[in-house]
C-alpha cells in the first residue's frame, strides 16, 4: 500500500472467534472472520467494503470501532495507533468515528423521542452548552432534511427512510470525521435508497466526511464510492479505484459479484455472462489451521489483486 496521508489505516487486521463446547468451554474450532486485512481511508473519501453475507465486512467495521475485539493487527487514526491512545484520546476517537446501522428501528430507543436521542451524545461528550442543545438538534434535523418539530416524535412515528435519516443525524451529532455505514440503505426501497445515498454524498461534500461503506449491493457501491475493496472469506481479494474495479474486475470473486448486477439496458447486457450461485464457503477452521500467505499484484494505478503466495 502506497504511503499516503490516510485519516484511518488498517494494517493486518485479524479477528477470530473460538467455537466452544462442553462444560469447560474448550475451543473445538475457530471462525476466521477477518484475516490479515489492510486498507486506508483518505480524508473526504468513501471506501466501500463489498462482498456476500458472511465474508467478514461487518466484523471488520465493528472491529474498527472497538465493538468487536481484534485478534491482531493495528488500527491507526490520524497517524497514531489506537492501541497507544490515552483515555482522552480514546474518547476523542469514539467521537470522531461513528456508525450507521442497517436497521434504524432497532438502533433507536423506542422510548426516547428523536430530540432526546440526538441530545444524549451531545450532553455526554459536553459538546454544547445546555441552552444551545435545542438549536443543535434543529440544525441536525435540517442537515438530514427533516423538520425541526420532528424532534418531539418517537421512532415508531417515522417511515423507514425517515428513521434512517434520524440515525444519520445521530451519527453527525458528535461532528465525526469518519462514519462506518453498515448496510445503511439495504433495508430501504429503491426510491428512498437513492435519496439517502444522495444525502450521504451531500453531507460528505459539506462536512468533509470519510465513509467506510459496507454493502453487498454493487449498484449502490458504484454510485457512492471513490474506491472499492472486495472481501471474500475474511480477506480483501481486490482493491482499487471505483472505475477500475467495475470496468476491469480481475479477481474471479469480483467478477462473480459484478455478474449478479442487473443491467437495465438489454443492449448493454453481456449474453455470455453466467451467474455463479455457489454459496460462499464456511470460515470455520480447525484450531491448527494456518492461513495461506497472500500477496498482491498491481494491475493498474492503485488497483491491487490478491494472488496466492
Amino acid at each position: 500500500m502506497n504511503e499516503q496521508n490516510y485519516l484511518m489505516e488498517v494494517r493486518n487486521l485479524t479477528t477470530r472467534f473460538d467455537i466452544t463446547d462442553g462444560l469447560i468451554s474448550r475451543p473445538r474450532a475457530r471462525v476466521h472472520a477477518v484475516e490479515d486485512v489492510s486498507f486506508g481511508i483518505l480524508p473526504g473519501e468513501t471506501l466501500s467494503l463489498v462482498g456476500e453475507s458472511g465474508c467478514g465486512k461487518t466484523t471488520t467495521g465493528r472491529t474498527i470501532l472497538g465493538l468487536t475485539e481484534k485478534t491482531s493487527g493495528e488500527i491507526i487514526f490520524d497517524g497514531k495507533s489506537v492501541d497507544e491512545y490515552s483515555r482522552k484520546e480514546r474518547l476523542d476517537f469514539c467521537r470522531s468515528v461513528q456508525m450507521i446501522f442497517q436497521d434504524p428501528y432497532s438502533s433507536l430507543n423506542p422510548r426516547m423521542s428523536v430530540g432526546s436521542t440526538l441530545a444524549e451524545p451531545i450532553r455526554v461528550h459536553g459538546l454544547e452548552e445546555k441552552g444551545s442543545i435545542d438549536r443543535r438538534i434543529a440544525e441536525l434535523l435540517d442537515n438530514v432534511n427533516l423538520e425541526k418539530h420532528f424532534a418531539k416524535r418517537f421512532p415508531h412515528e417515522f417511515s423507514g427512510g425517515q428513521r434512517q435519516r434520524v440515525s444519520i443525524a445521530r451519527a453527525l451529532a458528535l461532528k465525526p470525521r469518519l462514519i462506518v455505514c453498515d448496510e445503511a440503505v439495504s433495508a430501504l426501497d429503491v426510491t428512498i435508497k437513492a435519496q439517502v445515498i444522495n444525502l450521504l454524498m451531500d453531507l460528505q461534500s459539506e462536512f468533509g466526511l470519510s465513509y467506510l461503506f459496507i454493502s453487498h449491493d454493487m449498484a449502490v457501491v458504484e454510485r457512492i464510492s471513490h474506491r472499492v475493496a472486495v472481501m471474500y472469506l475474511g480477506r480483501i481479494v481486490e482493491i482499487g479505484p471505483r472505475q477500475a474495479i467495475f470496468e476491469n474486475p480481475t479477481h474471479p470473486y469480483t467478477k462473480k459479484l459484478l455478474s449478479a448486477v442487473p443491467v437495465a439496458d438489454p443492449m448493454q447486457r453481456r449474453s455470455e455472462r453466467s451467474l455463479n450461485v455457489d454459496e460462499i464457503p464456511s470460515a470455520v477452521r480447525s484450531l491448527d489451521y494456518v492461513p495461506p500467505e497472500v500477496s498482491f499484484e498491481e494491475v493498474g494505478p492503485g488497483h491491487m489483486v490478491a494472488v496466492d503466495g
